[in-house]
């Protein structure tokens, strides 16, 4: 592909964005109190797949939408309770039979702030007509979902882990039929809630290895919950990221983009019903063969290229690291300085460098395009969740019309505002673009985020004509204090003119 095609595509990118946030504003409404969903849909057929196999809760909803009204409509709402709505993240609804209609519009609407349920508004891109279908694909993230039980156990000892949930999916509207997969880590499932069978099946739900299943269900009215709990094993740390910053700092006169990663980490797993010790957690590493619900390592898959990593926590730099670089890969694993168990919290921080030729592309109308991913991070078998991200773009001193474009659903972005970053050298500060998302998973790592942004030949110039300015300055400083005569008279010498 040519390079000129690339940044086109770029650019109609972050036109498009532009004007989708902008529609977005616009758009943007408060609904009473009193407000219902109209009952204009009707869910033929829905599968409901909850994924316990991370340490986040993984949703799908696919179903099968028909409008029942005498006018075409646009609007699908699906409802949470309020604390449901503060953990969800992620949101993601695409037509399952129509891969080309892209990612539709999910947002959370304003509503009653006291009332218990809330409502996502799914815009269909296309109103549908009276009596027709469309099949959604709907996919969404539930973070801090577990609870340990017990919620305090011996360092050796396994982890379990409860979910609730309905066995019906909370809708708005009447459901025709329906059922629920849940897909867990491991068949070791001690406890789950059974429901009565209807047909050939006595009893709710069928279990098959890792996985049960609940129904099929006869029509449900729109509302209906039946409750369930599922304890099972989660030999795992159920690692939390109660907040990242991620700090992307571009030189041009270096030639580099620096990386630099702050994580505010939690073990949100059980907590240790006793003193931990050492010496039975250096026994456990050879019988349990690494099988541990305590934390002890981090993975960082980083982009090839990828120089000079550092990590450091609240003490100082730690030692306990490995990095592998060659022309195939680059990997950062780190090791805390103690495994962290249930209820524990770690602090610590990463960075690299890389060339900037791996992110930068200067387009043919002069501006600067930067491609780099929105939320790197370890990649582990667990999972990570991440409450709050920053992500600062720390652009040259001088930037401007910054615009930016992200495959991060647009539901999980909280804000993104252009700001002044103030450095060692810097004249009038240096330009940084500074986006907030919430409810993240490692689902989403290497999402890109696509900056542009132009860059005046004055701009450039800006420093190193600062820079030369000072030390000239600097210079004649010191040979003007080198000719400066501190002589004093002699006291006879005085007493002569007098």
């Amino acid at each position: 592909m040519k390079t000129s095609a690339v940044f086109s595509a770029f650019l109609s990118l972050l036109s498009l964005a532009s004007a989708a946030s902008s529609d977005k504003g616009s758009s943007k409404s408060t609904l009473p109190s009193t407000f219902k969903p109209p009952q204009v849909f009707k869910n033929a057929n829905l599968v409901h797949v909850v994924s316990v196999e991370k340490n986040y809760v993984k949703e799908n909803i696919n179903v099968v939408v028909e409008n029942i009204d005498k006018k075409p409509q646009n609007e699908y709402y699906l409802p949470f309770t309020a604390d449901q709505i503060s953990r969800l993240g992620g949101v993601e609804v695409k037509d399952r039979k129509d891969t080309s209609a892209g990612p539709f519009v999910a947002e959370n609407v304003e509503f009653d702030p006291e009332s218990d349920t809330q409502y996502l508004r799914i815009r269909l891109p296309k109103p549908l007509a009276p009596g027709a279908q469309q099949t959604l694909g709907i996919s969404y993230y539930i973070l801090k979902a577990y609870s340990p039980l017990p919620a305090a156990i011996k360092q050796e000892e396994a982890q379990f882990l409860t979910y609730t949930f309905s066995a019906y999916v909370p809708s708005v509207y009447t459901t025709s039929k329906q059922k629920t997969e849940v897909k867990f880590p491991s068949a070791n499932i001690p406890d789950y809630t059974k429901l009565p069978g209807s047909g050939d099946i006595k009893e709710f739900p069928q279990k098959q290895g890792t996985k049960l299943t609940y129904g099929p269900f006869d029509e449900k009215p729109a509302g209906a919950y039946e409750p369930i709990r599922v304890r099972f094993e989660f030999n795992r740390p159920v690692t939390h990221v109660a907040r990242l910053e991620r700090d992307i700092e571009v030189s041009h006169w270096g030639g580099n983009v620096a990386f630099e990663e702050r994580y505010t980490l939690y073990h949100r797993g059980a907590n240790l019903s006793s003193l931990f010790n050492r010496v039975k957690w250096q026994q456990s590493q050879y019988y349990q063969q690494g099988n541990t619900h305590a934390l002890k390592e981090l993975k960082f898959p980083l982009r090839v290229g990828s120089v000079d990593p550092y990590y450091t926590d609240v003490i100082g730099n730690v030692s306990t690291s490995r990095f592998r670089s060659n022309k195939r890969e680059a990997s950062l694993e780190i090791k805390p300085r103690y495994p962290v168990f249930g209820g524990w919290k770690y602090p610590f921080t990463i960075g690299w460098n890389s060339d900037a030729k791996n992110f930068l592309r200067k387009t043919a109308a002069g501006g600067f395009v930067l491609n780099v991913p929105f939320l790197e991070g370890p990649k582990q078998n667990e999972g990570v969740e991440y409450e709050q991200v920053e992500v600062r773009v720390i652009l040259p001193e001088g930037a401007e019309n910054v615009k930016y474009v992200t495959s991060i659903p647009t539901q999980s972005i909280t804000s993104a505002d252009v700001e002044i970053h103030k450095t060692f050298l810097d004249t009038i500060g240096r330009t940084a673009l500074v986006i907030k998302a919430r409810n993240l998973v490692d689902d989403f790592r290497d999402r890109e985020l696509v900056v542009s942004y132009d860059y005046p030949l004055s701009a450039s110039l800006r420093k190193p004509v600062i820079v030369f300015s000072s030390a000239i300055a600097f210079f004649v400083a010191v040979w003007l204090v080198g000719n400066i005569e501190l002589k004093f008279a002699s006291s006879g010498h005085v007493a002569a003119k007098k």
